[in-house]
């Protein structure tokens, strides 16, 4: 299992990606740069979720944390159901 990486590494410079994924660690996701050089945040319980680490789209960072909200959302729903 891959050693959790700083936001700061992870983001490789990029300010909105760094909050997101600082959010994501908060929320207990653990964040992994894939080979392709995608972020994919996990959490036992919900489903994976994958963005892009280089989105030019300013509307991304809040897209992929509604989707991180969904999840864990759904996994409560699932698991208190």
């Amino acid at each position: 299992d891959a050693l959790p990486i700083c936001a700061r590494e992870l983001a490789r410079g990029r300010e909105r990606l760094r909050a997101l994924i600082e959010f994501a660690q908060g929320e207990g996701w653990r964040v992994v740069r894939t080979s392709g050089g995608h972020l994919k945040f996990t959490k036992p319980g919900c489903t994976s979720i994958y963005t892009s680490a280089t989105a030019s789209d300013h509307r991304a960072d809040r897209n992929a944390r509604a989707q991180l909200r969904r999840a864990d959302r759904q996994a409560q729903e699932i698991g208190h159901g």
